[in-house]
């Protein structure tokens, strides 16, 4: 579309100018009045075609390339170690003589405290959790053996302890607990034991984990711009993904194990390809 060049209006107004100027029409003959207004007003409605075509052709041209556009994914993971760490330690004891299930109960408490603060805690690291205790209301229970139905004893009560230990170092927490459970087990004071780790507030690192995620789609992004010979262009969309967080234990020079926390994000943001 020659005619649609840059400066399509002032092309075809030269061009009426010199045919005007290589015409023999005169302004002193009607009848050469009347064609040259005849020509003038066809040159006028092709030159109003053109500009009306030239930026019809721009605006499909601007249309198009809005939709050219990529979508890629970023990545981002980060680890964050634990500020702080407790043994939380539980056991429960079973009967049907219930004020001697209390007193059997108050006995291994004790046991274990003295057990704790023997191998240096002091009794305002150890936390006493609420009794839990459970009455079954009955002491026997049905079952089918054999075929039969066969009443089967059970104890009627069961109470329940937990204790929690405010752990002096974190990185060496989970070789203590081993310990504490193997000298318990010993001691004749056999508890269920596990380690609970407290981490950062994900709020702390949410801004950074998604600036990293947003970077590593934009190199994506790039790449594939320089492989289609095209310029990688502002974000269209961007959607991040859920947070997920997994544990996993992380070996020190110390011989220690530590329980590290990843939290993970996957953003996917759509860019306009110019």
């Amino acid at each position: 579309m020659d005619c649609c060049s840059a400066n399509p209006e002032m092309a075809f107004r030269k061009g009426a100018e010199s045919y005007m100027e290589s015409t023999s029409f005169t302004n002193n003959n009607p009848e050469n009045k009347g064609v040259t207004k005849t020509i003038i007003l066809s040159i006028s409605l092709l030159l109003g075609l053109c500009v009306l075509g030239f930026f019809i052709f721009q605006g499909l041209k601007t249309f198009s390339d809005k939709d050219r556009v990529v979508t890629v994914n970023g990545l981002a993971e980060m680890d964050m170690k634990a500020t702080s760490a407790t043994i939380a330690l539980t056991f429960s004891l079973s009967g049907d003589d219930f004020p001697n299930l209390l007193k059997q109960t108050e006995n291994k408490k004790s046991a274990i405290i003295g057990y704790l603060t023997s191998i240096g805690y002091n009794k305002s690291d150890i936390t006493i959790g609420n009794l839990d205790v459970t009455d079954r209301q009955k002491y026997y229970e049905t079952h089918m053996q054999n075929g039969l139905q066969v009443q089967v004893k059970i104890d009627r009560y069961t109470v329940g302890q937990s204790l929690t230990v405010k752990s002096k170092d974190v990185e060496t927490i989970e070789n203590r607990a081993a310990q504490i459970k193997l000298d318990l087990v010993t001691k004749d004071l056999t508890s269920n034991i596990r380690t609970i780790y407290s981490y950062p507030e994900l709020n702390s690192i949410k801004p950074k984990l998604i600036a990293e995620s947003t970077k590593n789609a934009r190199i994506a992004g790039q790449q594939f711009a320089d492989d289609s010979q095209a310029k990688l262009g502002k974000i269209k969309t961007a959607s991040q993904g859920q947070i997920s967080l997994s544990e996993y234990y992380h070996s020190n020079e110390g011989g220690g194990k530590q329980k590290i926390q990843k939290a993970r994000v996957v953003s996917e943001i759509v860019f306009f390809l110019e």
